[in-house]
């Protein structure tokens, strides 16, 4: 959620941390993803990740691993509260489309970089990013709507200029 909603990649964990978020406690009680995601929170070590990207994945844990609505985690009740890292309440998926609509340059700037990683069928380069900005401001004036960010993307200088392997290896110029 964390790189592909705000476009902040999430470092790996620090050497020697326990990742395997078991589903029993101790005693042998079912647990929550919250409650075991809560346990790293706790932890200082991986608190100034989790933090950051466990508020945002709370706030969609009625949707279970395919998409479907939920209100339970197993046996649990779903908890989807939690406090984005400015203090903003994120309240399920409401309050994290809330939250992001506060941030709409940074969403549509992630989401401008993904759809031209699969455009250019490459990786987007810092040499690219004047160009993701400039598609970001320029769908501004039209509400960023998804036709003005495809548009852009096209008429970028990187994917004009995409160039792409022929048959034989031998590197060919886009043709537009």
């Amino acid at each position: 959620m964390l790189e592909n909603i705000l476009g902040s990649p999430v470092p790996p964990p620090p050497a020697g941390v326990e990742t395997n978020l078991d589903q029993t406690a101790p005693r042998g009680e079912a647990r929550s993803m919250r409650e075991r995601l809560e346990r790293h929170m706790a932890d200082p070590g991986c608190a100034a990740c989790h933090n950051l990207m466990d508020p945002i994945g709370f706030a969609m844990e009625n949707f279970d691993f395919i998409g479907k609505w939920r209100d339970a985690d197993g046996v649990l009740p779903v908890d989807p509260h939690g406090e984005f890292i400015d203090g903003s309440l994120l309240d399920g998926p409401v309050g994290l489309r809330r939250v992001l609509l506060a941030r709409s340059e940074l969403f549509v700037t992630t989401v401008t970089e993904k759809l031209m990683t699969y455009a250019l069928g490459r990786t987007v380069e810092y040499y690219d990013m004047p160009a993701v900005r400039t598609i970001v401001r320029d769908s501004a004036e039209d509400d960023y709507k998804l036709s003005a960010l495809v548009l852009g993307i096209v008429q970028s200088v990187p994917f004009q200029m995409k160039t792409k392997l022929s048959p034989a290896g031998e590197t060919q110029a886009n043709a537009g």
